[in-house]
């Protein structure tokens, strides 16, 4: 699924309180959408340099649009986020402290959503979701 299925569900969504999705692509990067009560879009990015790789980083800088200088740092360790930094200050977490988190090289992008998810409220939630994702599906054949 791309960005327009992510962007589809959530305005199937009620409006109150911005409904938000947040996507981990295989814990390489993450894309966090929510729904304004504009109904605008607001889109972060939390590694710009994954669109190089990846097609739903791509679409997420389009809708993104101008990020300012070449995002390709010299040190590949180096994460570039672009997009809506505010995106999460109503509920408690503003870009300094989510600049800090996406900082953090030593993070996986699950990592760094879980981080997210609990600064803003919904820790507990967000990780009975996971390991719910975690769960074998099915019984082994043997």
């Amino acid at each position: 699924a791309g960005i327009d299925a992510c962007i589809a569900a959530l305005r199937q969504q009620p409006h109150e309180g911005g409904p938000l999705a947040l996507v981990d692509v295989a814990d390489e990067f993450f894309v966090a959408l929510r729904l304004a009560p504009s109904g605008e879009v607001r889109v972060l990015l939390s590694d710009v340099t994954a669109a190089e790789e990846w097609n739903l980083a791509r679409e997420a800088l389009n809708l993104i649009g101008d990020i300012g200088p070449d995002p390709n740092p010299a040190d590949p360790e180096e994460v570039w986020p672009a997009g809506d930094l505010g995106i999460f200050r109503d509920l408690g977490l503003d870009e300094r402290e989510l600049g800090v988190i996406l900082d953090d090289v030593d993070l996986w992008a699950d990592e760094m959503l879980s981080a997210v998810a609990a600064r803003i409220g919904i820790g507990e939630p967000f990780a009975r979701l996971l390991d719910a994702l975690e769960e074998p599906r099915g019984t082994p054949l043997g």
